[in-house]
């Protein structure tokens, strides 16, 4: 269970216990403690891996008769001892208490380098002597009088003294009740600007600390009229606009009105390897510590499981319990789709908490403002990017492109849903009227292209772009539940049919530029030819071959670097699917002001 505090009915918290490591986070940064600890939203980076590495000679607990229970005489010593105070108000693991002549020493390990003061000395430092003074309280709790700290930094390979001194120990109890406060209160912290902390923080993909200054107040230079953009007519949503204000006054104190110079986020397991499995009766276990794959008992791949992102499995293949284990514990995605590709469903651990944004969500994607706001921009987006498509790679006339970039400026003007989808169906026509000009003519395959068709796809080029639209669908539907939104209400289309309305939603202005250049790369590069299709009376789909060569150019596709259209930095597309999320996730949050699509040039 989450360890996150509950607030009750009557408003008041029923906080558990505050792990001491959360007590570090806060004394680090109030907003990483947030994430962390109220809604137990967590990120692995390479230093928190290399953090548990450090830590793994301290991290079996010693047994109590090894050193009298807690007397502690002199030369005895405890590894990974679990305290507790209802005093304090802390939980906490000891890595290491040593006894000595006059009492005890705590000793915490920490990956990296303990800093240097003024003479060139090192010192711990702030946030671990906060620690390890806080091990210290509970161990007196305890009756263990702990008289000395010391931190062992293993990027120095020594021990750094932590000197417990009252003024210490005054630090420790006011950081607890400044973070029960924090917890309390129900409001994020804002994010630190232009700090070298951030750099080295694991959850910097999740905080975007600059991006989020940039999203609270871009594109408006004035508070916006509640009633126009966000909805609020009832007085029962006076409290949610006062939260969204108070984010963009906040925004407009703290940033100029260009965008900062940033680096890209990179997540851990970005590189991961995607195991793809299609053959019919395949099997896919695990031994030790590797993801095998068998075919009627013969092992015909194994891969280490640190090494994999995800599991995709095509049609009529098993999972083993075990396996699925493995999967949920190393935070490995398993999708499922049916043998023609349609994306079934997905196999993820427990999604990050995400209460602020999921009551945000459910509270805003109620108001018919909202939803017309976020509308009108996905679908902007997606049409920008339909035309981008057309001037990159077809020969259409001019009329058609100034026609397209009508129907993307009509989207800021139109007054409900209803006129907006009118816009989007227009443009959508004209498009895949002048899609067959970005197919190159080839000799050895007269495709048929008479526009878009669907369930069943009947013809080549659409069972491509149908495969896409439900690659697209499982992507963001994994990204949407790993951010901590319900991936299936949306904004834009309905929450019905068991469909992720979220995830159709946002993946509206990727559609042409990952979904729709997949297919035409694929065709214009001759990589698939009519022999890669089955024809049937339940439509046209991929073969064997066929299907591993769309996975090979669709992961080619989600690994293309492009740039971010508002801060320049570049990424690879599956990393901007997640941006973009992570963008959506801060509006609902009341952290900014609005939603920007993203857009190509």
């Amino acid at each position: 269970m989450s360890d996150a505090p509950v607030q009750t009915q009557a408003g008041l918290e029923a906080q558990p216990p505050m792990p001491v490591r959360r007590l570090h986070n806060f004394t680090y940064c109030p907003r990483l403690f947030y994430f962390q600890w109220v809604e137990n939203i967590f990120q692995e980076n390479a230093d928190t891996v290399a953090g548990s590495h450090v830590h793994r000679n301290v991290d079996a607990p010693s047994r109590f008769e090894d050193a009298k229970e807690l007397g502690l005489p002199e030369g005895a010593k405890l590894r990974s001892l679990r305290l507790e105070s209802e005093t304090l108000g802390l939980i906490g693991v000891v890595d290491i208490v040593e006894g000595g002549p006059d009492g005890a020493e705590v000793i915490d390990y920490k990956k990296g380098s303990a800093r240097r003061d003024s003479e060139g000395e090192r010192v711990a430092k702030e946030p671990d002597a906060i620690q390890v003074a806080a091990h210290a309280l509970l161990l007196r709790e305890q009756g263990v009088n702990a008289v000395r700290g010391a931190i062992y930094y293993a990027a120095d390979k020594r021990r750094v003294p932590v000197e417990l001194t009252e003024e210490l120990f005054s630090k420790v109890r006011q950081a607890i009740t400044e973070a029960r406060a924090v917890a309390a209160s129900g409001k994020c912290p804002p994010p630190l600007k232009n700090d070298p902390r951030c750099l080295y923080c694991s959850a910097y993909p999740i905080c975007l600390p600059n991006e989020s200054h940039w999203w609270a107040h871009a594109r408006h230079e004035t508070k916006p009229d509640p009633q126009l953009h966000f909805g609020f007519a009832a007085p029962s949503e006076d409290a949610l606009r006062d939260r969204i204000l108070e984010a963009i006054e906040f925004a407009a104190e703290t940033t100029g009105k260009e965008p900062p110079t940033l680096q890209p986020p990179r997540p851990d397991r970005d590189d991961g390897e995607v195991l793809v499995v299609q053959t019919a009766g395949a099997q896919v276990g695990q031994r030790g510590e590797e993801i095998t794959v068998s075919v009627k008992g013969e092992v015909q791949r194994k891969m280490p499981g640190q090494q994999v992102r995800a599991i995709y499995l095509y049609g009529a293949v098993q999972l083993t319990a075990q396996a699925a284990e493995t999967c949920l514990d190393l935070g490995i995605d398993v999708a499922y789709f049916s043998p023609a590709g349609r994306f079934i469903g997905l196999l993820r651990g427990l999604p990050a908490s995400g209460v602020d944004a999921r009551r945000g969500q459910y509270r805003l994607f109620e108001l018919p403002g909202v939803r017309l706001q976020l509308a009108r921009e996905v679908i902007r987006a997606k049409i920008h990017n339909q035309r981008v498509m057309l001037m990159r790679n077809g020969e259409v006339p001019e009329r058609v492109l100034d026609l397209m970039t009508h129907f993307r400026d009509a989207t800021e003007s139109v007054r409900d849903l209803t006129e907006l989808l009118g816009v989007e169906g227009s443009a959508a026509a004209l498009y895949f009227e002048q899609f067959d000009s970005m197919l190159k003519r080839r000799e050895d395959w007269k495709f048929d292209w008479r526009g878009r068709n669907r369930r069943p796809p009947r013809d080549p080029v659409n069972a491509l772009l149908s495969l896409g639209y439900s690659m697209l669908a499982k992507e963001l539907t994994g990204v949407s539940h790993a951010v901590g939104l319900d991936p299936f209400l949306g904004f834009m289309h309905q929450p019905r049919y068991g469909r992720p309305a979220l995830a159709l939603d946002l993946m509206e202005e990727f559609r042409p530029l990952v979904a729709d250049s997949v297919a035409i790369s694929l065709v214009n590069r001759g990589e698939l030819g009519p022999e890669d299709f089955i024809r049937s009376a339940s439509g046209t789909f991929l073969n064997d071959r066929g299907r591993k060569v769309f996975w090979e150019a669709w992961f080619r596709r989600l690994d293309t670097e492009v740039s971010h259209p508002e801060f320049a930095y570049k990424m690879a597309y599956r990393r901007m699917l997640e941006v973009q999320a992570r963008q959506l996730w801060r509006f609902v949050r009341g952290e900014a002001v609005g939603y920007h699509g993203f857009t190509t040039r």
